[in-house]
């Protein structure tokens, strides 16, 4: 990938990884309403827990391979062999705890898919079915967590769902484009407020 070095883009990017700043430039902050991709990224998510997110980002096309293109209700199908397997698998983040936790919640996923029509109707209603702005103009901006973030991780915790504290749910909420958390001077910022027709402040 050629990465414009010229464009002004969000503190955080690592502009000496060209998958880091491809990320950052094609998905992050993108709204997302498509239940494989939600679920996929609530996944890497809870397994990112303690780590950074490139470890996981690096990890990415393992797990699709291993979770079955992250389709959940295959997932919720996984049983103990294949947590063995998963376990002996070099590509993801072998950790019982959050292999375990990822099987349940495709199963908790499928329950509120049944219940809301699709994931998508559900979590997006923490946001009032539309993207949030913040003015990030420097790194020490970045909020951890909000009040949506808090009402959506005390919402998935009633429901059974694991790993999914509130600083999980802000991220998530921030890579699927619940918050556009792009940084004023970043040229993404309004490239993804002019597609999705979002006010400005």
């Amino acid at each position: 990938m050629s990465i414009n070095k010229e464009a002004c883009r969000c503190p955080w990017v690592d502009l000496s990884k060209p998958d880091y700043v491809e990320y950052h430039d094609k998905e992050w902050g993108v709204p997302v309403f498509d239940d494989r991709i939600i679920f996929e990224f609530l996944t890497l998510e809870a397994a990112q827990a303690g780590l950074s997110w490139y470890t996981v980002l690096k990890k990415r096309e393992a797990y699709r391979l291993a979770y079955k293109n992250f389709d959940p209700e295959k997932v919720a199908r996984f049983n103990e062999a294949q947590i063995q397997k998963l376990m002996q698998n070099p590509g993801i983040i072998r950790n019982r705890l959050k292999i375990e936790s990822s099987i349940n919640n495709a199963r908790k996923f499928l329950e509120v898919r049944e219940k809301y029509g699709n994931f998508s109707n559900y979590i997006w209603r923490f946001v009032d079915n539309k993207p949030k702005l913040n003015k990030i103009k420097k790194l020490t901006d970045y909020p951890a967590t909000s009040k949506e973030s808090d009402a959506l991780s005390k919402d998935l915790k009633q429901r059974g769902f694991k790993f999914l504290g509130s600083t999980v749910c802000y991220a998530h909420m921030q890579a699927t484009g619940m918050v556009n958390d792009h940084s004023m001077d970043c040229f993404r910022r309004n490239e993804i407020i002019e597609k999705y027709k979002l006010l400005q402040f």
